[in-house]
């Protein structure tokens, strides 16, 4: 029974450990070879990273494909890292990287018209009750309609919480512009969801 309650103690110990471990200091301890810091951040990021690939390329196999080239890269280039932002800011930087490699390398599909293809029948009457995953839905699809570039601004900025400063260093492009494509995403966007019938969500 010692046996067992010492186990648990050392078992405990581990994870007050790996919680107060920074991302940075994971990366250092990657750079050294450490396996087990890899895994630790693996388990805190992947599931992000794993998600801003999918919106992009709606393939959750090659998502998932994606996600392990990023961590791969993290483990062979950990040391590279300089520390001038935060480790998930880098991490969708590789990610965002490898998705348009892979965007690119698509022949014969059109990404975007596949996304088209989910927006909801204009012919449905104004009482047609919406219930929440249907308004989700539409928002989806709203947004997949617009550019690229202003559904990636989207992304970083509202489903990954990203600051007008990380987004332009994810993508390459000043703080100026991250707002600049904001604004007009935004109004596209707006333009969409009343064309949609939620004109509530477009106010």
């Amino acid at each position: 029974m010692q046996n067992v309650i010492a186990i648990s103690a050392v078992a405990c110990q581990g994870i007050v450990a790996a919680q107060t471990t920074t991302d940075a200091m994971l990366l250092e301890q990657i750079a050294d070879g450490d396996r087990s810091a890899m895994h630790t951040l693996y388990l805190r990021h992947n599931v992000r990273v794993y998600r801003f690939v999918l919106r992009s390329l709606r393939d959750a196999t090659a998502a998932e494909d994606i996600v392990s080239q990023v961590f791969l890269d993290v483990w062979r280039t950990a040391d590279q890292f300089e520390g001038r932002s935060r480790v998930s800011t880098w991490l969708l930087s590789i990610a965002r990287f490898k998705t348009l490699t892979a965007m690119r390398q698509r022949r014969h599909e059109d990404i975007d018209q596949e996304n088209v293809r989910e927006i909801a029948d204009g012919a449905d009457t104004p009482e047609t009750s919406l219930d929440r995953s249907n308004v989700s839905a539409i928002l989806r699809a709203c947004i997949a309609k617009l550019s690229p570039a202003h559904r990636e601004i989207i992304h970083l900025v509202y489903y990954h919480e990203k600051t007008v400063e990380e987004a332009g260093e994810i993508i390459g492009i000043p703080p100026s512009t991250v707002k600049t494509r904001m604004f007009y995403a935004r109004k596209q966007l707006a333009t969409l969801l009343k064309g949609a019938g939620l004109a509530t969500l477009a106010a």
